[in-house]
């Protein structure tokens, strides 16, 4: 059995932002049109489907959201779903679980990604079960996003981080501003027309609308403009402007062993050729998902030098800035030379971040931007590339990507 994965192919939706264009879907409808897309775009039908594995992070009041994604999409329900929260790994994590089925020789078919919306994450009340005395009642909002444990805001850990590694707020602003400028000139080269399918959105007079462009994204964001905002949660550096919102959004992936897109005459977008998982202190955020991609990179035989493009998730603006640091060994000309190929069209800061379904994100931006790299070369060498994202407390995810060069 191919210790490689086929990525056959990967869609996501539009990221809309916070109270916006999707802000009315449930986690299941949503994950289900997007499954339902990339079951379509990989010519199966959907009873060959065996697994579906679905990440999200902040399910609400919900349960069995792999299991509902999956009747949403019209597979049939005696195939197998499960929901993964690895935090904002979540769909990475789904991949790489998903993949293992594949590799273990378990699964020939099989459907991984994520879904999230963040507008419908509920308020709680967490103790009012048995009832309540006299006094105010408390509201547990989950989308003040901190540490379960230390009640620390990710925020607040981030800032702590970034000063370690000397990584300052103008840093920060200026990879945010990057951020803009790399996707909205990636837009108007239609770069992300391969990878988001739209979203037919119900209005409540008139014909439904069709949605099919990421909403977070602010033109004329500029270094004076981040500057003058404040901090947020109590934290050193980081703002509003160097952060991405809060999102909505899902994302798929079709994968099958290489011999089962052999027999099916199917070419694939790219092979998956290693996975890793990482974890560290709770408090590492900005660092750890350079810890997974050292991890996954010493599996393949493998340096960052090698990769031709690199994916990492801007949770914060610092992650990608404190990550390339840690893996350029904390030299600071190499460091750069590693973000000139990293997050080239742009990154969750313009995007958003639906951190259930970012991971997925992360690998089909970079399939897609590696496949047009490698057609525009010509070259009949393999294109490589690296996407890594932090999640949760001092977790991170990690996959090496190859795009077949030509014959």
């Amino acid at each position: 059995m191919s210790k490689e994965v086929a990525v056959v192919s990967a869609v996501r939706s539009p990221f809309g932002k916070f109270g916006g264009a999707l802000r009315d879907f449930t986690l299941p409808e949503l994950g289900g049109r997007v499954v339902a897309e990339a079951i379509r775009r990989a010519r199966v039908d959907p009873a060959d489907v065996e697994e579906v594995a679905t990440g999200v992070n902040l399910p609400g009041a919900d349960r069995s959201i792999a299991r509902q994604v999956l009747i949403e999409a019209g597979i049939p329900t005696n195939r197998v779903a499960y929901t993964i929260d690895r935090a904002c790994c979540s769909s990475m994590a789904a991949i790489s679980m998903a993949s293992r089925s594949i590799r273990l020789g378990d699964t020939k078919v099989a459907v991984a990604g994520g879904t999230e919306n963040m507008s419908r994450v509920p308020y709680f009340l967490t103790a009012q079960r048995w009832g309540h005395a006299l006094g105010d009642l408390v509201l547990k909002d989950q989308l003040v996003i901190a540490d379960p444990m230390t009640g620390k805001p990710r925020a607040v850990q981030v800032g702590e981080e970034a000063s370690e590694y000397g990584v300052t707020r103008a840093e920060q602003d200026a990879w945010a501003v990057r951020s803009h400028e790399h996707y909205l000139r990636a837009r108007d080269a239609g770069k992300f027309a391969e990878e988001i399918m739209s979203i037919s959105v119900p209005q409540p007079k008139g014909e439904p609308v069709l949605f099919s462009a990421d909403e977070s994204v602010r033109p004329g964001t500029t270094i004076e403009k981040l500057a003058a905002l404040p901090t947020i949660y109590g934290s050193a550096t980081v703002t509003a402007g160097n952060a991405p919102g809060l999102s909505t959004g899902a994302s798929a992936m079709v994968l099958m062993s290489p011999e089962e897109a052999e027999r099916r005459a199917t070419e694939p977008l790219a092979m998956l050729i290693g996975w890793a998982m990482a974890s560290g202190h709770p408090d590492r955020i900005a660092s750890i998902p350079a810890e997974s991609a050292r991890l996954v990179l010493s599996q393949v035989g493998m340096t960052i030098d090698d990769m031709d493009l690199v994916e990492i998730n801007e949770a914060f603006a610092a992650v990608p800035l404190v990550s390339t640091l840690v893996l350029a060994g904390g030299d600071r000309d190499r460091a750069e030379a590693i973000r000139n190929k990293t997050n080239v069209n742009g990154g969750a800061v313009a995007i958003g971040h639906p951190t259930g379904a970012t991971g997925a994100r992360l690998v089909m931006t970079l399939i897609y931007e590696l496949r047009r790299r490698r057609e525009a070369a010509d070259e009949s060498r393999p294109y490589y590339g690296v996407a890594t994202i932090c999640g949760g407390i001092g977790e991170a995810e990690a996959i090496v990507v190859k795009v077949a060069g030509t014959a």
